[in-house]
This record gives structure tokens, C-alpha cells and sequence, in this order.
């Protein structure tokens, strides 16, 4: 199956355009502060505007909560600690035991609370050095959690809404949802992108790059899966007798070249790689690649039906050539494809990758970060990862989350202004949530104020967000 015909339909670029006709849409009100998003971001920025007093909407475009987290199956959480101590290998497994360095978390807040919450309803695994302070997590308990925890927290919810346009007016943001009851439109204080694409920065004018500098390509898109009827003994067993082919997290390298040179293996990337989740015989496979825009719709559409084909013959590969996997099965592929990098919105400052790297500190911190740069290739197998100084983290100024050439508008996750290298840090789900956390505050304060997110001084952020368990350094 492919998809429709683009070039008849118009392709993105084309000058083929047609005006469609005016429209009304229902008003759903105003808020003090409107997060768009729901995943990782959107639930640190509302959790963190309602704990500062704010009155709160979240809309979501999906039926539930988590993001990438729920729908698009990115399990687990990925280390937010800071290694102090040389660890031995340095991979993150809970498949097999292994040895990993003292860490300290550089990530807490709102992050906490969810974690605690998470493992009190036995739906994740908490932090360890044994696990390499990966975090795996049930999707289904996340939801349900992130329902109850915004629910606790007094936020609104708005579910199967996605935003297509942000307006300016005269004294508000008014933010346009296309739901199966037709447009609504929510007007707000302050309002906190929270879409991971950046998608109402970019309808509201701000700048914003795409890709690595040189070609403009993005980290490849992933379809993750869950497997079922895993025997961990078996696959253990096949691990001791073969240390060369597995180290961590990933590998199989001999019996993947076996399968190859039969032509009955579809892998786009070098290796196999697993996380485990909080359930015995599952494991979360993160193994598919397919090189596109994740802003496009025909690259989405493609990278479906590209990944859906990897994802079967991944799962037979499994069945037939790995010790532990005879009576394996698929329980469930992502809702959508994972997508790992689109939209980097140009903010007051822009992270790159040599402060990750240097572990820079800035006086505007409002977030930190202590994960590898880690970059996929665009083009076909391949993962650069550079790893900080031991026992340093960067820090991540406020004026990253605020896009340039734009007011009433903070954006948070994966979008905020960073270049390709910074990114490819920054991305991972627990910052994500420390950013949307810094931004929910500093909307909150914004709109109790009557000034615009940029004319809050950072002190005041950080005041807030330590008082809500954030890990920002005191002041010097």
C-alpha cells in the first residue's frame, strides 16, 4: 500500500493552494494559562502553573495523557542523573545485571511526583544504579495517574483536540482546536506550547530551524513495539554463552548478519535494541528507523507503513533466531510513529552543543540536563553518543523557552531553542517535563502579573520552582 498521490493532492512546497471558505467556531473559554500538549512537557507545565496559583486548561490531541510516553511507546524513562562514579560498561539493562556508576538525580519536581506515584501503583521500576537509573514504566498506569494527578491539581482538561492555530489579540492568545464537534477556540493569558513540534510558535510567527546545519535531515523517526511471552532464563542463557553479542541494552550482531544474508530481516539500524518494562516476560523494542520530516504528513504516512513492515519482520526474526523469544509475540506498536526531532524554535538564547558538553551553567537556569548527546543517523545505522564530564550537568536558561518575535507565548519539551547537537540531549522525556515545569510556572507568574513571560525576572521562576521540589541551584 502507499500513499495518496501528493503531487496531485498539492506537496508540501508546491504552489498549488486553495482558499477555503470563512467558518465559525465555539468559544470554550478563557484561562489564566492554556497548555497545548499533554505528554511529558504539557504535564510539567500545567502541574507546575496550577501549583503556582494559576487557573489552568490543557488540551490534548489524543484520548489520554503521556505523549510519547503512551503513544508513542518510548519506554522507558531515560536516565536524568549525573554519573559520579565510573560505571563498568556503562548500559542501560534491567534484561541482565549489570555494573553502573553512583548517580544523582538533576531532574526532580514535578518528575518525582509522577515517579512516586507511578511505582505506589506498581507501574514502574524506581530509579537504581543497577538499572542504570533508567526508569521503565507501564503506559496504561501513566495515564491513569496523570488523569488523577492533574485532576488533584484542579487543571481542565480538553481531550481529542488539536491545535491548528494560535491568533494574537489585543490582550490575550486565542488558540484554534479542530474536534469532532468542529473548531473550538480557547483564548488565554499566557499560553505553553507543549506540541514537541512547536506548532503554534511556528502559526505565530516565530523563527525556528529544522535538522543538522549541513543538509537540514532529522534524528530517523521510530515505531516502538512491546513483546510479549518473553522466557528471560533463555535469552540469558544465550547472553552468557555469547558475551560478544550483547552488551547492555542492544546487540545480536552475529545473528542478525545471519538473517540478512538469508534476506528475512528488515533492520535499518546495526542492533537490536531492548528495554524492559515492569512486567517479566515484556520487553520494549526499539528497533525500527525510517529517515523523514516528522511535520509532513506524507513523511508520517510513510514512515507508518514503512515501520509497521520493519516492525513484522523484526518480530519474526525474534520468533525464529533468539534464544528466549519461540513463543514471543507483538501486544502492541505505538498509536503513531515516535518522532524524535522536528521544529527547534528560536528563542532569547539558543543551547548548543558544546555547553551540553561543557556542562555550561547559566544565571537564568530554570531546568538542568545531564544526558548524553546522542544522535541517531538520519541516513541508516549508526548513534553518536558523547557523554558529559563525571558528575557534571547543564544547565538550561530561561530564555530558551521563550521564542523570539512572540509574546504570550513560552514553548517547553523538545522544541525549545537549541541547535541539532543540544537537542539530541535535551529531547529525552524527563527534561522535557523539567522544561515544561520551568514554563508553567513562569506562565503562571506571567499571567498573575500582567506582563509578558519575558518580563519575569528568572529569580522569581527559580523562587517558585524550588518551592515545588524543581532541581535548580541556589543562588550564588
Amino acid at each position: 500500500m502507499n500513499p495518496p498521490d501528493s503531487t496531485a493532492l498539492g506537496r508540501p512546497g508546491s504552489t498549488q493552494r486553495v482558499h477555503l471558505p470563512p467558518r465559525t467556531a465555539e468559544h470554550g473559554g478563557h484561562t489564566e494559562v492554556l497548555v497545548v500538549g499533554g505528554g511529558p512537557a504539557g504535564f510539567g507545565a500545567a502541574m507546575g502553573a496550577a501549583a503556582a496559583g494559576a487557573d489552568v486548561v490543557l488540551v490534548e490531541r489524543y484520548g489520554f495523557l503521556g505523549g510519547n510516553a503512551t503513544a508513542a511507546l518510548v519506554m522507558p524513562l531515560m536516565s536524568f542523573h549525573n554519573e559520579i562514579k565510573q560505571a563498568v560498561g556503562g548500559d542501560d539493562s534491567r534484561l541482565l545485571p549489570t555494573d553502573h556508576g553512583e548517580g544523582e538525580p538533576v531532574v526532580a519536581g514535578v518528575l518525582w511526583m509522577l515517579l512516586d506515584r507511578l511505582v505506589r501503583a506498581g507501574g514502574a521500576i524506581t530509579p537504581a544504579k543497577e538499572t542504570g537509573y533508567t526508569v521503565p514504566f507501564d503506559p496504561e498506569t501513566f495515564k491513569l495517574v496523570t488523569y488523577d494527578m492533574l485532576g488533584g491539581a484542579g487543571v481542565k482538561l480538553l481531550l481529542h483536540a488539536f491545535a491548528s492555530d494560535l491568533i494574537a489579540l489585543p490582550d490575550a492568545s486565542r488558540v484554534v482546536f479542530e474536534t469532532k464537534s468542529g473548531p473550538v477556540v480557547i483564548d488565554a493569558d499566557v499560553v505553553v506550547d507543549c506540541t514537541g513540534d512547536g506548532d503554534l510558535a511556528a502559526s505565530a510567527g516565530a523563527p525556528y530551524e529544522v535538522g543538522r546545519p549541513e543538509d537540514g535531515l532529522t534524528q530517523p523517526m521510530t515505531l516502538m513495539f512491546r513483546i510479549g511471552d518473553l522466557r528471560r532464563e533463555g535469552f540469558a542463557e544465550y547472553v552468557r554463552e555469547h558475551p560478544d553479542q550483547w552488551k547492555g541494552v542492544h546487540g545480536l550482531w552475529d545473528l542478525i548478519r545471519e538473517a540478512r544474508d538469508a534476506g528475512e530481516l528488515d533492520l535499518p539500524r546495526e542492533d537490536v535494541l531492548f528495554f524492559a518494562t515492569p512486567h517479566e516476560g515484556e520487553v520494549s523494542v526499539n528497533s525500527t528507523r525510517f529517515g523523514g520530516l516528522g511535520v509532513s504528513v506524507w513523511d508520517l504516512t510513510r514512515a507508518e507503513l514503512a515501520m509497521h513492515r520493519q516492525l513484522d519482520s523484526i518480530a519474526r526474526f525474534l520468533r525464529t533466531r533468539v534464544p528466549g523469544f519461540e513463543s514471543s509475540y507483538v501486544i502492541q506498536s505505538g498509536v503513531q510513529v515516535g518522532v524524535r526531532e522536528t521544529r527547534r524554535v528560536l528563542g532569547d538564547y539558543q543551547l548548543t552543543g558544546q555547553d551540553v558538553l561543557d556542562a555550561r551553567k547559566f544565571p537564568d537556569v530554570v531546568a538542568r540536563g545531564a544526558y548524553p548527546v546522542d544522535i541517531h543517523n538520519p541516513n541508516g545505522p549508526g548513534t553518536i553518543l558523547r557523554r558529559l564530564p563525571q558528575g557534571t550537568s547543564y544547565d538550561i536558561p530561561l530564555r530558551t523557552l521563550l521564542p523570539r518575535d512572540v509574546d504570550r507565548l513560552l514553548v517547553a519539551g523538545r522544541c525549545i531553542s537549541g541547535d541539532h547537537v543540544a537537542h539530541s540531549s535535551y529531547r529525552i522525556m524527563p527534561i522535557s517535563m523539567a522544561t515544561g515545569q520551568a514554563a508553567g510556572v513562569c506562565a503562571a507568574l506571567s499571567a498573575r502579573v500582567g506582563k509578558p513571560p519575558r518580563e519575569i525576572p528568572a529569580a522569581h521562576v527559580q523562587r517558585v520552582l524550588r518551592a515545588q521540589g524543581a532541581s535548580i541551584p541556589d543562588a550564588t
